[in-house]
């Protein structure tokens, strides 16, 4: 599980600002104001952050259950 939680921490910063950045870049295009593109960039990193925390725990769990 440290594992995991190790490869969560590093990795999960990365995936949550570049996927705001991503989505926030593509959708001010689409967008006159401001409001729509930074929540749809707001719901996109809190998607990315909630799948990089279950796919850290879920590598921690199988690579516990595999050294054991």
């Amino acid at each position: 599980m440290i594992i995991g939680l190790i490869v969560g921490l590093i990795f999960t910063p990365f995936a949550v600002a570049s996927a705001f950045i991503i989505t926030y870049e593509e959708y001010k295009r689409h967008y006159p104001d401001k409001k729509r593109p930074l929540k749809q960039a707001k719901d996109a990193a809190i998607f990315t952050f909630i799948f990089f925390v279950l796919l850290s725990a879920f590598i921690g769990i199988v690579l516990n259950t595999m050294i054991k």
